[in-house]
């Protein structure tokens, strides 16, 4: 396998992409299928650094994953660490200690920021926003209060915090929480003010779902001390942008600001197993710290999960990717500016970020799935933003090439001039209609 630019993998032996797209539609989802045709039903079956290879033999570059792949995929120490536990003790009984999550969470505290000490392993990112807030609600917070836009998971804990939950009436939340616009500290003041000593506040640093939102200077220090103001617990959900997306360690590093839990996921997996964490201070972790099984999980840093951890956050430091994403995302803001940028107006409406989490704003929904369409086509991957259709959200690897962005930058250019066509073609059937 090559990552050579207009090279094909060996098509997968075996893979039928018709019956995998059938097979999808009769035991997963129809809306599932439907989507992935309306895509061209490719199937994806190896990955490795920055590319992703379908079943035909297709190379795709992958600037998406949902904001998983900073080391890219399969990275290799991550990959051996992993296989090397799964060896050894894959999994474990829980009843004994188990030295691969002493270390991950030693690792884990050495770069978060001073204070978070305690680190409580899940399996995803929702189950982390369901931890904190177990922990808000055993120190007597009941209140939740999230912000516009923001997006914490699916569980119906996590719903609870999403202004616009996305299902209808039968999967709306169990729980109620508090809405206050995103970047208004006014807003939330007034809210803290009302519920004092009662209040546990979710925000992200950028928000990432919500179309790449961030917000103004100063923003999280206010946060912060509004929450020691009124005695809410802070919750700073970094689970898309913590670990060197941002170009920063976290989001939490510009302002210096520590919160009471701290978020993790996506990049703590190194690209290769799923895993998740809630790391607190050490007074907002006492009712887990006294009692271990308040809040377990069978499947929770479990060996093979903080193998990957452990090297994930070990490779991000030695390899440098923090700083790297920072001098990419500055490379590939300036891609998009060039190819997308002068197109500002009745297509592109803004283009925004802050290191390897980048939005490009479009006039409507059409014209963003139309964009993400035309990457593909020209073998790019990126995502959509679930809370904001009109924002189609590039999350690429820290590890990607000055080939792979020559590559990058010939696909944006192609989509550029389609969506030129695209948009010139609606506006004649408007004026038509």
């Amino acid at each position: 396998m090559t990552s050579a630019v207009g090279t094909r993998a060996a098509p997968a032996a075996g893979i039928d992409a018709a019956m995998v797209l059938e097979t999808y539609r009769r035991h997963i989802g129809r809306g599932r299928a439907r989507i992935a045709a309306m895509t061209g039903a490719a199937v994806e079956v190896a990955s490795s650094g920055a590319h992703v290879w379908d079943s035909t033999g297709r190379r795709y570059l992958d600037c998406g994953g949902y904001g998983v792949f900073l080391l890219g995929h399969a990275h290799p120490e991550v990959t051996e660490a992993v296989i090397d536990q799964i060896r050894r003790h894959p999994m474990a009984t829980r009843l004994l200690l188990e030295p691969t999550a002493a270390t991950a969470a030693a690792a884990l505290a050495e770069v978060t920021p001073e204070g978070l000490d305690y680190a409580h392993f899940v399996t995803s990112g929702a189950e982390a926003t369901e931890t904190a807030i177990k922990l808000a609600r055993a120190h007597g917070k009941h209140v939740l209060v999230s912000t516009t836009g923001g997006y914490h998971g699916k569980t119906t804990g996590a719903l609870a915090l999403t202004a616009k939950p996305v299902f209808q009436d039968p999967f709306r939340p169990l729980l109620d929480s508090i809405h206050v616009p995103y970047g208004d500290a006014s807003a939330l003041e007034a809210v803290l003010a009302e519920h004092p000593g009662q209040a546990c506040v979710v925000v992200e640093p950028v928000q990432g779902e919500g179309g790449v939102i961030v917000p103004p200077s100063g923003y999280l220090s206010r946060v912060q001390q509004l929450c020691r103001v009124h005695e809410a617990i802070f919750v700073l959900d970094e689970i898309q942008t913590g670990l060197g997306r941002l170009g920063s360690w976290w989001g939490a590093d510009d302002e210096r600001i520590r919160p009471d839990v701290l978020l993790v996921g996506k990049n703590l997996s190194g690209g290769v197993v799923p895993v998740a964490a809630a790391v607190a201070t050490a007074h907002t972790y006492a009712p887990l710290d006294n009692d271990p099984f308040l809040h377990t999980s069978t499947f929770a840093g479990a060996p093979v999960a903080m193998a990957a951890a452990a090297a994930a956050v070990r490779i991000i430091a030695r390899d440098g990717l923090v700083a790297r994403a920072a001098s990419l995302g500055e490379r590939i803001r300036g891609l998009l500016e060039e190819t997308l940028g002068g197109l500002r107006g009745d297509v592109v409406t803004d283009i925004r970020g802050r290191g390897l989490l980048l939005g490009v704003e479009l006039a409507d929904e059409a014209l963003a799935g139309q964009l993400m369409l035309h990457l593909l086509e020209a073998n790019v991957v990126v995502n959509h933003s679930l809370n904001a259709h009109r924002v189609v959200r590039l999350t690429p690897p820290a590890v990607m090439t000055d080939r792979d962005l020559d590559e990058l930058h010939g696909a944006l250019s192609t989509a550029a001039r389609q969506l030129v066509r695209h948009a010139t073609t609606h506006r004649k059937a408007i004026r038509r209609a």
